[in-house]
């Protein structure tokens, strides 16, 4: 081949090899990433996006500023590793907790901290809310072993949320926006030591949730007062120290506090206080409240009001609230009086065992001071149960329409035709 051919073939060839260079930059494919889940620690002003399956290690009090908004991801784990500070959440922006029923979003604490000593948390604080907090959602969320006691150097103190004193126990969720929106849905909240969620304000849906082991001295899962228009709807809840639903127009704030309570399962309430009270579903100051198919075994008392005259709105409405008791005791004191409401359609008895729900699996002799929860339990009723078929689904719930957060529409869920929060399987 002579010179002048083999010239005019290199020059070809670079040509190409230019051409083809200039091509795969063009299309390059994207430099691989490293996929493995966050892991960080973070303290004070908190925003933005916990990726999901992240770890983020909470090593000092963090705070949430107002007109921002902290999303976290499926199976983000929030992990509070500071048993000096127990550190609190300020929620003064907006927080949305999306976890998963595969993948749920957790707070918690160590593994090496979860012991039968702890048993009631007191391990980090809460969720404590602002009064511009405009949107909070827990969705497939599990809350565990907080509650801590307040000090004069914690923030919720320092900004006059919550009781906003030193001595105090927070609770799981603190909210008072009544411009607000709050939305718990499918979640856990267990090993709490006082309050689970007390709320003074805004459109509220707290359904498909599960408490247990909360209230040590005292305490009640769901604390309602006024500025709160709220559908609670098929929660179970084991053995609060006091009340499952303590619904109150406490507090003067408008609009009147008014609650739609349906299809929840109350079992083993009150009786771990170590003075009378409450024990299942307590009325004060004025409440409106409608409440339906609630199933009520083994309470220390039925829907019970403070006050014979004033601690009901007369245009609330009970009806088709199941009663069982395993004690004298309980039987004795679920039965209707001038405290004692009773419903149009409830199912109640004189006897002990009567009214049997018929659990698919729980002993319902096991101690009514009980407050171990075994996750074995299944609170499915078997057929045959009272519960099945007395259920009354036509009346008004709040937010059938749903509330409207971060884009997204959240719907109170239909009333059941059976009693209490889970029908059979």
């Amino acid at each position: 081949m002579n010179n002048s051919k083999m010239k005019h073939l290199f020059i070809l060839s670079t040509l190409a090899a230019f051409v083809l260079t200039g091509c795969s930059d063009d299309n390059s494919e994207p430099t691989p990433v490293d996929n493995k889940p966050v892991e960080q620690s973070v303290a004070g002003e908190v925003s933005g996006t916990w990726t999901k399956g992240g770890i983020y290690t909470v090593t000092g009090h963090i705070q949430i500023p107002e007109g921002k908004s902290l999303t976290i991801e499926e199976g983000v784990t929030v992990l509070f590793n500071d048993s000096v500070v127990k550190p609190e959440v300020v929620v003064k922006g907006n927080l949305y907790s999306l976890g998963t029923a595969a993948a749920p979003v957790k707070f918690t604490v160590p593994d090496a901290w979860k012991t039968p000593g702890n048993q009631f948390g007191n391990l980090w604080g809460g969720l404590i809310a602002g009064p511009n907090s405009a949107e909070f959602v827990l969705s497939n969320t599990i809350l565990e072993y907080g509650g801590a006691v307040t000090t004069e150097e914690s923030p919720s103190v320092k900004a006059g949320l919550y009781k906003a004193e030193a001595g105090e126990h927070v609770p799981v969720v603190y909210y008072p926006n009544v411009n607000g929106k709050l939305i718990v849905l499918n979640s856990t909240i267990r090993n709490f030591n006082e309050d689970g969620f007390y709320i003074e304000g805004g459109k509220v849906i707290v359904a498909n949730n599960v408490f247990y082991t909360t209230g040590v001295s005292g305490g009640d899962a769901i604390n309602i007062k006024s500025g709160v228009q709220a559908d609670v709807a098929f929660n179970l809840v084991y053995s609060p120290n006091t009340n499952a639903l303590k619904l109150s127009n406490s507090g003067d704030r408008t609009p009147q506090a008014y609650i739609v309570g349906y299809n929840n399962t109350i079992i083993n309430a009150g009786w771990r206080r170590p003075t009378t009270k409450g024990g299942s579903i307590w009325l004060e100051k004025g409440v409106r409240a409608d409440l339906y198919n609630n199933l009520l075994a083994n309470d220390r008392f039925g829907i019970k009001k403070e006050d014979v005259d004033k601690s009901v709105d007369d245009r609330s409405v009970i009806a088709t609230t199941l009663y069982y008791g395993a004690t004298e005791d309980a039987v004795k004191q679920f039965q209707p009086s001038v405290e004692i409401l009773k419903g149009t359609g409830d199912l109640i008895s004189t006897k002990v065992g009567d009214n049997d729900p018929k659990f698919v699996n729980y002993p319902l002799t096991t101690d009514n001071k009980n407050a171990t929860f075994n996750t074995s339990w299944d609170f499915h009723v078997q057929a045959g149960s009272p519960a099945l078929d007395k259920g009354k689904t036509d009346f008004t719930r709040l937010y059938a329409d749903g509330l409207v957060v971060n884009g997204v529409t959240y719907k109170s869920p239909a009333p059941a035709n059976y009693i209490g929060a889970f029908g059979t399987k």
